[in-house]
């Protein structure tokens, strides 16, 4: 399950945010406790723990004591943020220096994204044009 190239409690917090932000653990829920989590996915508990505490500085998850750690109120609206930002500056950015390298312009790719929001299936790469040209 923890094969990536990252340490595994990086995995396990990623993991555990992805939870969040699909809709799988929701504020307020109680998530595994770190024994739990590392008799499941036979991990050193100290690295489910390292993971929770990341999680806990984040604002992602709080600990009751006695009781467990729970999802944060909020963290799934500000784990989206988070994730929106992250998506806008390392994918969407290197995605538009390409495109005016190419001199696909911002009318071109408004069309592109417009079509894949309605029907993904039905864009094709050979339905864009340039700016300049006519259809």
């Amino acid at each position: 399950m923890f094969d990536g190239r990252e340490p595994i409690y990086i995995q396990i917090a990623d993991q555990i945010r992805g939870d969040i932000l699909a809709g799988n653990l929701a504020e307020g829920e109680q998530v595994m406790s770190t024994t739990q989590y590392a008799t499941t996915f036979r991990i050193n508990p100290a690295t489910a723990a390292k993971a929770f505490a990341q999680l806990v500085d984040e604002g992602v998850l709080y600990k009751q004591r006695g009781v467990g750690m729970f999802v944060a109120e909020g963290a799934p609206a500000r784990l989206r943020s988070d994730r929106r930002e992250t998506f806008l500056a390392e994918r969407l950015e290197p995605v538009l220096a390409e495109a005016r390298v190419l001199g696909i312009g911002s009318a071109d790719l408004i069309r592109w994204i417009e079509r894949a929001g309605d029907d993904p299936e039905q864009t094709t790469t050979e339905d864009t044009t340039t700016e300049g040209e006519q259809r």
